[in-house]
């Protein structure tokens, strides 16, 4: 997973990376506000989402310690980090910014 994530964080689409556990109260609520991002912006971002119980490693790579923990990847540079559950509007503003 390292190796493709670092090659999906690279490009000049912006990558909102969440962080998230099946277990996680909070997580399930985000994630149909991700779809309903994903479906407004289209091509114009990518979403992933990452298992922290099954990707340990980089969950501590990025000093992951609470979920839904997300990340906004440009150029392979982070250009944001928030933990929690954002409104849909919040996001797109956040992602349109960067």
């Amino acid at each position: 997973m390292k190796s493709n994530f670092n090659s999906i964080i690279q490009g000049t689409t912006p990558v909102l990376v969440d962080f998230y556990a099946d277990w996680c109260g909070p997580c399930k609520m985000l994630a149909p506000i991700l779809k309903e991002v994903k479906a407004e912006l289209k091509d114009t971002v990518k979403i992933i989402k990452i298992d922290v119980d099954k990707n340990p490693n980089l969950a501590s790579q990025f000093q992951v310690r609470g979920v839904p923990t997300l990340l906004l990847f440009k150029d392979g540079k982070q250009r944001w980090r928030q933990s929690g559950v954002l409104q849909k509007s919040e996001l797109i503003s956040i992602i349109k910014n960067h």
